[in-house]
């Protein structure tokens, strides 16, 4: 059975104080739960986060890595480097990395490759911008992404894989996203995936949906069949709403 996840991605937001408050708050207020509880400070604060959760059931993981082991690549962060400190998941390719960034599918290409092989759990972001939604190619463009970075895997890769749908034209837009069209894009990304690999590995990949969900949405997104929890955004800074967010789940 698929594993059922929430994760916040705090982006650049929350000092060192603030972090230690909120991961605080969230470890006394969450529920019981069998679904995975992931946080992802900002890189300065992450040892310090996994030390604060040491006792906790919610997993720190980075948002970002760059592929090289190590080198002349200032400002990055690697895969051991992560490992170091106790972090095991990355978030690649998420919209924002993509659009502000400059991140394309051979970059994050030898992101996934990397952080897979050094034993690491990859959630890719992938979805698309409002045009590709309007024109109709947004089932073309999300095949498109999977296929240049994850479909040259070998299929006992995918064990390590979650992926998050970004619908990046329903994040911070106006225009809304239903739930039926989170669920019909992730049974087109289930049936895109049987069709390259098999159906176990479509059936047991986690898929989380990261567009804009909150505690008012949360519970009619996660009951539909194929969303098996969300990729949290500014709702995830909040501790009431993101513990509402698990309970939803």
């Amino acid at each position: 059975m698929r594993a059922k996840i929430v994760a916040g991605n705090w982006k650049m937001n929350k000092n060192l104080a603030e972090t230690e408050a909120l991961l605080a708050e969230l470890s006394a207020k969450l529920p019981n739960t069998d679904a995975e509880i992931m946080v992802a400070p900002t890189y300065v604060n992450l040892a310090s986060a996994v030390r604060t959760l040491e006792s906790s059931k919610i997993e720190v993981i980075a948002q970002n890595m760059h592929y090289a082991e190590n080198g002349a690549f200032t400002g990055e962060i690697s895969a051991d480097m992560l490992l170091d400190i106790g972090i095991d998941t990355v978030i690649i390719g998420h919209s924002e990395r993509r659009a502000y960034f400059a991140e394309n599918d051979e970059i994050l290409s030898k992101k996934v490759i990397s952080a897979l092989g050094k034993g690491m759990r990859v959630m890719f972001c992938f979805g698309e911008e409002l045009e590709d939604r309007k024109s109709g190619n947004h089932f073309k463009l999300v095949e498109s992404q999977l296929k240049n970075v994850l479909f040259n895997l070998e299929p006992s890769a995918w064990s390590n894989i979650i992926l998050a749908y970004e619908p990046v034209w329903a994040i911070g837009t106006g225009e809304t996203a239903s739930p039926e069209q989170a669920q019909e894009m992730h049974a087109f990304i289930r049936k895109t995936i049987s069709e390259a690999f098999d159906s176990t590995i479509a059936t047991n990949v986690t898929i989380l949906y990261g567009g804009s969900v909150k505690p008012g949405n949360a519970v009619e997104i996660f009951s539909k069949p194929d969303v098996d929890g969300g990729l949290i955004g500014g709702a995830a800074l909040i501790a009431d709403d993101f513990v509402a967010i698990v309970k939803a789940i």
